[in-house]
């Protein structure tokens, strides 16, 4: 056995005893004769017992350490998880408040007054900033193939010039946060 193995199986019997309640400990040393026995039990031959008995430290040692980085590494996965996707449910929010201020938009354009046309328009680049530095993009999904994983088709329409299963029509904008699907484009497909 080498120096490593030793130390290795040293300390997952450390753990062991450090697990093991005190009663046990307490019991094992009440049972441990004050007078040498007469008679020694026979030792096994140092070549077969010892080494099984190690490798299965050894192996314990060792699947108990790879659980515990496991665990490691799946608790850090979940926690930037949370932190990536925190702000989910505020984005939705106000990607609906920017739906309706696009609605908006459509009809301030045929207003008479153009300065606040002008004026929501200014407004719109800045939501889009906003959601753009919280790392909120939008789906882009007009001329592009139908991909079930980014567009919610509502409908197919006949479109001339236009290829089998291509968006024709994005009648509401999809987006993503950090590079997850949080709302997918609402779309017609060419048949």
């Amino acid at each position: 056995m080498t120096d490593q193995q030793k130390q290795t199986a040293e300390e997952f019997e450390e753990e062991l005893e450090e697990q093991l309640p005190e009663e046990e400990l307490t019991d094992e040393a009440e049972e441990t004769p004050e007078e040498p026995c007469e008679e020694a039990p026979e030792e096994a031959p140092a070549g077969e017992e010892k080494p099984a008995e190690d490798e299965d430290l050894n192996t314990k040692y060792l699947r108990l350490a790879a659980d515990f980085q496991n665990f490691r590494r799946r608790t850090e996965k979940e926690k930037s998880d949370i932190y990536a996707f925190a702000n989910e449910k505020f984005a939705m929010g106000l990607l609906e408040v920017m739906d309706n201020f696009e609605r908006a938009m459509e009809h301030a354009a045929d207003s008479s007054d153009p300065k606040l046309a002008e004026g929501m328009q200014l407004i719109l680049k800045q939501l889009q900033g906003v959601l753009e530095k919280n790392n909120v993009e939008e789906i882009e999904a007009l001329g592009k193939p139908f991909d079930p994983n980014y567009h919610n088709a509502v409908m197919t329409e006949a479109a001339e010039g236009a290829e089998s299963g291509t968006v024709t029509k994005v009648l509401q904008k999809g987006y993503m946060l950090n590079k997850k699907v949080i709302r997918p484009s609402m779309v017609a497909v060419a048949q």
